[in-house]
């Protein structure tokens, strides 16, 4: 990676999995995983999903990737909305469902 382009797609990802592993406290951040893996949790689970740009003039001045930030634990009471709120200037959160006794927040997250 040593040489990278700054703005490079990994490099930038890798930017961000560094914030979300801040945020979390512990390592059980996951990019895109195989079915495979075995997650351990609390965790977060994020993926690409889409990228916005914004124009003027007819031309593109901003391109921003949208990801897709799940954050999976086991306790009701766990959330992580203020910490990604304040972490993350272009974040929302979406919603929150529960599967396997499993609890999942889901935010979308815009980041350049």
């Amino acid at each position: 990676m040593a040489n990278e382009h700054p703005n490079s797609f990994e490099s930038r990802r890798l930017i961000l999995d560094e914030k979300l592993r801040s945020l979390l406290g512990n390592g059980n951040v996951y990019f895109q995983p195989p079915e495979t893996i075995r997650l351990k949790y609390p965790c977060i689970i994020y993926e690409l999903s889409d990228g916005d740009t914004r124009y003027a003039d007819n031309l593109g001045y901003l391109f921003a990737r949208k990801y897709q930030v799940m954050h999976v634990h086991l306790d009701p009471d766990e959330d992580l909305m203020d910490e990604i709120r304040l972490g993350f200037q272009f974040s929302r959160f979406d919603r929150r469902y529960v599967a396997d006794n499993l609890y999942h927040d889901v935010y979308t997250i815009y980041f350049k």
